[in-house]
């Protein structure tokens, strides 16, 4: 067993793992983001990618998410932490809080959303698609640092890089979605594909357009920075806590769903 983190270059901590080695991983869809990095934490092995590339050189819609999937599932992880930057939709969800999604709205086009495009069709159901155990961990976790967090939250997935109009951001508003991303599909998609635990980390940068003030990118850098260190904290308590044993329907969601 090996536990997955797609996440900013900044999540990776060279003092998060020991015996650390970096691969080049050959996919069938081509390159990963960047070279994976292999370790050891407390005893667990820890595969990392950055998602945007270690220069953070792909946006949103160019990220290779199948190539980083499959490696992940070749290395051999089956559950897959994946800390991302979000814009609140919910006056009460504050830049700086912790979001643990329990469902999204796909709003993105044109990226790579299946495994399977040819010969074999699968219908994968995502009804809920995270992995519930992972949230749980995450939750207990969070309890006991002290963080501001979100026990659940819809969160609209869109395309990228552009923010949202304001006109966009009432009406996901009015759909009573809670934050905005640009990352979590296909990639939470493609886990579940791939028949591995995905739970998101979704940290709040700033309330998208409808509020005040229009975002900016510096502002979004700026809270990013002061929720890695709170990431690192996560991340460092709940590994040690995950049981190579799954209870949950992750595991098996490719029966039923391939014709």
């Amino acid at each position: 067993m090996a536990i997955g983190i797609i996440g900013g270059t900044g999540v990776y901590d060279p003092k998060l793992m020991t015996n650390v080695v970096k691969k080049k991983i050959h996919t069938p869809y081509g390159a990963t983001s960047d070279l994976v990095t292999i370790g050891k934490f407390k005893g667990k092995k820890v595969v990392f990618i950055p998602r945007h590339g270690s220069n953070h050189e792909y946006p949103p819609h160019q990220v290779n998410y199948r190539a980083n999937i499959w490696a992940m599932q070749k290395l051999g992880v089956t559950r897959i932490l994946a800390p991302g930057a979000v814009g609140s939709l919910k006056k009460e969800i504050k830049p700086g809080d912790f979001v643990f999604s329990d469902q999204f709205i796909d709003r993105t086009y044109g990226r790579g959303h299946t495994f399977y495009e040819q010969g074999q069709i699968c219908h994968i159901s995502v009804a809920e698609p995270f992995c519930p155990e992972l949230r749980q961990l995450l939750v207990s976790a969070a309890s006991r640092l002290k963080v501001s967090f979100h026990e659940k939250g819809i969160c609209i997935v869109i395309n990228g890089p552009r923010f949202s109009t304001k006109a966009e951001s009432h009406l996901y508003r009015s759909w009573d979605a809670d934050i905005i991303n640009m990352t979590m599909c296909p990639e939470v998609v493609l886990a579940r594909e791939a028949e591995i635990c995905y739970a998101n980390i979704a940290m709040v940068t700033d309330y998208d357009c409808w509020y005040e003030h229009h975002v900016t990118s510096d502002e979004v850098v700026e809270t990013m920075k002061q929720n890695i260190e709170k990431v690192k904290r996560l991340l460092t308590e709940i590994i040690p806590l995950i049981s190579e044993e799954r209870k949950c329907a992750c595991k098996d969601a490719l029966q039923g769903a391939l014709l």
